[in-house]
Parts: structure tokens; C-alpha cells; sequence
């Protein structure tokens, strides 16, 4: 697992609209995270949530839509769980 494939996966979301797509209608975590590996992506939750606290609000809106909702003072809680 790598910061760096949660860094090319948020970049991923960010540029492409069909694989957020994709990724957002997956309807439960374990399926989300089978979608994400099966497309190259390799992160833990830790990962994913450093990564997201990085982002402006502006890009977490753009990212995810919603889907990820930003505090990060404890880390990002993903909504729908994302990771589990």
C-alpha cells in the first residue's frame, strides 16, 4: 500500500469523471475498494485520509462530490464508508 497510489487515485477522481462515477456507485465498501484495486489503486485507509486532508474544500468538492466528507482533525470519515 502506498501514500502514492492515494495520491494517483484522488488525482484520478479529480480528472476523471467516469471512473469518480464508477467508483461512487459502488454501493458498499467492500466492493468500492475491489473496483478501486481491480483499477491499479493500492491504499490503506490512513493513506487515502492523509492524502484527503490535504485537499482545499474546493477540491474535495471536486473530487468527490460529496462522497468523502472533510474534517480532518481525526482524519477523513467517508460517506459512505469507503474503507473497512
Amino acid at each position: 500500500m502506498s501514500i502514492e497510489s492515494a495520491k494517483s487515485f484522488i488525482e484520478r477522481m479529480k480528472a476523471d469523471e467516469d471512473f469518480a462515477k464508477q467508483v461512487r456507485k459502488c454501493k458498499d465498501p467492500e466492493t468500492r475498494m475491489r473496483f478501486v484495486k481491480t483499477a491499479g489503486f493500492d491504499f490503506s485507509e490512513d493513506e487515502v485520509k492523509e492524502v484527503s486532508c490535504a485537499l482545499s474544500d474546493e477540491e474535495m468538492e471536486i473530487v468527490v462530490g460529496g462522497f468523502i466528507a472533510g474534517f480532518c482533525s481525526g482524519g477523513v470519515e467517508l460517506m459512505p464508508p469507503f474503507i473497512k
